[in-house]
């Protein structure tokens, strides 16, 4: 098994962690008859020999005596090896072919551990058979054998899906590999196993689905759990490998049934939300804490009417298993104001629950539970006396205010405490900037003039020595002039011309003295600034000044036609706003819609301000608001948070529709 192990010179060869001399004591760890031992090495061997897709000299200097383990059945824990293997084999990151042939070199072990006493071993073979096999018709003999030969329900369900990797891999040989994934999606087979073979159908030969595929899916969902439910869960090994099994889905594998049938389907938002519906309602929560996620994907992917998805999201808040409710209150605290027909669920478990008002961690300040920041960013009022009763404690959450915000003059109570809040910040601290920010941002929300010298506070002193209130000076600014009170920061405003900030403080003078003669040399000096943002949020108050900022148009033009696509985008927008002229506009919103989605937004609001002169672009949006999915999230915006950004989209670009 291990021959020639010590004639390899390991010193030399290199794996993803530096020199690779630890291999040989992993390989022979692999076949170590403690436990723990084996889950260490697999789990070292995964992150050396094909981290990120990876391919190293080490790795196929290994594969010969992988190879070997796995052929030897006396040997545990196999089915993580041929894992590795397939892994490694499979495909390999730049391109690289070296890995694939070497495992490819030894492929015939495969077809022996297709029919190994393990069936674990059995089912990871299943898809290596298709990989790494040269002929296609043996194959698809062999998997059409196995199907026939195999009593494990998780083996065959491996077998079905390496049916569909077949088809998708042998696309002139899938005639009869598609007959046998029709012949198992039908009686006499099993709920699982029928299942599987609808989900790889949908994958690989979508025509030859049943028209009734979402009824039939739901029914066989809850036939298997049934059957499930009388079959008690192995228990999961006191080891590393042991526990991160624990952290799966308890029903991984029914999991995986319907997110293929999800992906399969795509765009048929109807069908998905149908059978969405069949799994949030069933009887099993298992399948609804499954189903909770698959939501998740959808709502983050595609837009449509998913208000009955969403109610049913907040039927799971009712549930007893705390993974459920705790799912579903992640997802919901994702969709803003979508999430508004949850509201009532969201307001009963807020009621019921104070508890979840906070989350604790053991380092770092509390930060607004799940619940109350879901029902408060639905803009529902019933939130204000939880957020007040918060507001009063010694430990409020930092992140408070954000929330307050979206409930706009219905938390007009809780603006005393949010402006006591903000006056105890001692501007020269170091957590000023992160503890102010969520506070500004209520106070804006809120409108709250009074609030206005405590604003101020943040911005006393010279600009040259504002330390650590740099940090929050633009956003301060920005809320002055939201509350109409920039008039009353006039000297420091003008002293922030000359900063970072330049921008911000011209815009803020210009809404309370229309003095361009003030701004305008500031404004260009920030368009020749290197840091691009700082040139956006000058371009963006030029626009602002409308013909009073002609003087700005050769920079303007010149910035329109540069890189990246978001300086190109508020530099046109700019000149439509001083200009009028859609001549030298049209063209680079054409270019830049195409460029980067991310600045549809921004140029959807413009063509809104055009009206009619922006008809030329209509089929672009119009084309945006008929697109099933939604735009992917802005670099930086983590999972559900570009809800509200795609949503935002949306409605700019029904107002420029209408304004056209």
């Amino acid at each position: 098994m291990f021959t020639g192990i010590d004639e390899v010179d390991w010193a030399s060869l290199r794996h993803a962690h530096g020199t690779a001399e630890d291999m040989p004591g992993w390989l022979r760890a692999l076949a170590s008859t403690d436990t723990v031992e084996r889950a260490t090495a697999l789990d070292g061997m995964y992150g050396a020999l094909h981290h990120q897709g990876c391919v190293y000299d080490s790795t196929l200097a290994c594969v010969p005596f992988l190879l070997s383990l796995v052929a030897r059945e006396e040997l545990p824990d196999r089915d993580g090896v041929v894992e590795l293997l397939v892994g490694i084999g499979a495909e390999s990151a730049k391109g690289d072919p070296r890995a694939r042939e070497a495992v490819c070199a030894g492929a015939e072990v495969f077809v022996r551990l297709a029919g190994d006493p393990d069936p674990a071993v059995r089912r990871a073979a299943a898809g290596a058979l298709v990989h790494f096999l040269a002929a296609p018709a043996r194959v698809l003999d062999l998997l059409r054998q196995r199907l026939r030969a195999e009593r494990d329900d998780r083996v065959l369900l491996a077998l079905t899906e390496a049916l569909g990797l077949f088809v998708r891999r042998y696309p002139a040989h899938a005639d009869a590999a598609v007959d046998l994934l029709a012949e198992h999606s039908a009686p006499p087979y099993a709920p699982g196993l029928r299942l599987a073979a609808l989900g790889q159908l949908a994958l690989v030969a979508p025509a030859g689905l049943p028209a009734d595929v979402v009824p039939t899916a739901v029914r066989l969902l809850r036939e298997r759990s049934a059957h499930r439910a009388r079959v008690p869960e192995p228990s999961a090994a006191d080891t590393l490998v042991g526990r991160l099994r624990r952290l799966r889905p308890s029903d991984e594998e029914g999991s995986r049934l319907l997110r293929t049938l999800h992906t399969a389907l795509g765009d048929r938002v109807g069908d998905r939300t149908a059978l969405l519906g069949g799994q949030l309602s069933s009887p099993d929560p298992v399948d609804r804490c499954n189903a909770v996620w698959m939501a998740a994907a959808l709502l983050r992917g595609w837009r449509g009417d998913h208000s009955g998805t969403v109610l049913l999201l907040g039927a799971q808040l009712a549930a007893q298993q705390d993974r459920l409710r705790d799912a579903a209150v992640v997802v919901l605290s994702e969709l803003g104001t979508l999430a508004a027909p949850a509201a009532d669920d969201l307001y009963a478990l807020v009621c019921a629950r104070p508890d979840l008002w906070t989350d604790r961690f053991e380092r770092g300040s509390p930060t607004l539970g799940g619940p109350l920041k879901a029902l408060a960013r639905t803009g529902d009022p019933r939130a204000v006396p939880a957020l007040a009763h918060l507001l009063a404690g010694l430990a409020t959450p930092v992140d408070l205010g954000f929330e307050l915000a979206h409930l706009g003059a219905a938390a007009a109570p809780l603006a005393h405490a949010v402006r006591h809040r903000l006056g105890r910040i001692p501007p020269a601290s170091p957590s000023a900037a992160r503890l102010a920010a969520p506070l500004l941002a209520a106070v804006g929300g809120l409108g709250d003039q009074e609030a206005v010298p405590e604003v101020l506070r943040l911005l006393q002193g010279a600009p040259d020595d504002l330390g650590a209130r740099d940090a929050v000076a633009g956003q301060a600014v920005e809320t002055l002039e939201a509350l109409g009170a920039a008039g009353q920061a006039t000297g420091v405003l003008r002293a922030l011309l000359g900063t970072r900030h330049a921008a911000a403080a011209a815009g803020a003078l210009w809404s309370a003295h229309q003095d361009a003669a003030t701004v305008l040399p500031a404004l260009l000096r920030e368009l020749t600034q290197a840091d691009p943002e700082r040139r956006c949020l000058a371009a963006g108050q030029l626009g602002r000044l409308g013909p009073a900022a002609r003087s700005a148009l050769p920079a303007l033009r010149r910035m329109a036609g540069s890189w990246p696509a978001q300086e190109r985008v508020s530099a046109a927008c700019a000149l439509w706003r001083i200009d009028a002229d859609p001549e030298p506009v049209l063209p680079v919103f054409r270019a830049a819609w195409e460029d980067d989605p991310h600045t549809r937004a921004p140029i959807a609001r413009c063509l809104t301000a055009m009206g009619p002169a922006a008809a030329p672009l209509r089929h672009l949006v119009a084309a945006e608001l008929a697109a099933p999915r939604r735009l992917p999230a802005h670099p930086g915006i983590r999972g559900g948070q570009g809800i509200p950004e795609d949503e935002a989209l949306l409605r700019a670009c029904r107002d420029s529709l209408a304004a056209m």
